[in-house]
């Protein structure tokens, strides 16, 4: 059976970047669960909020490798990285 992995944003990536991947990712798929009031909203961060968003695009398109290539700011990851209320799907 095949390990089931995650995208995340990577740590290093620019806050730039991430605005892009955040905005790319969220017309591709509903990012309501960043939104205010969301299960993810909170930490209140870039980069909280795009690895959510990259990985709802990540899971919807697949889980292939290339759609969680990101221009290179983005990691395939194989632990969970939900957080309390904030399921990564």
């Amino acid at each position: 059976m095949k390990q089931k992995t995650w995208c995340i944003a990577k740590p290093s990536a620019s806050n730039e970047i991430l605005a892009q991947n955040l905005n790319y990712a969220c017309s591709q798929v509903s990012c309501a669960v960043i939104q205010k009031g969301g299960p993810c909203y909170y930490p209140d961060s870039l980069v909280s909020r795009a690895a959510v968003a990259m990985n709802l695009y990540y899971a919807f398109s697949g889980r292939h490798a290339w759609n969680c290539y990101f221009n290179n700011s983005a990691l395939v990851v194989q632990s969970d990285p939900s957080y309390g209320s904030c399921t990564y799907y």
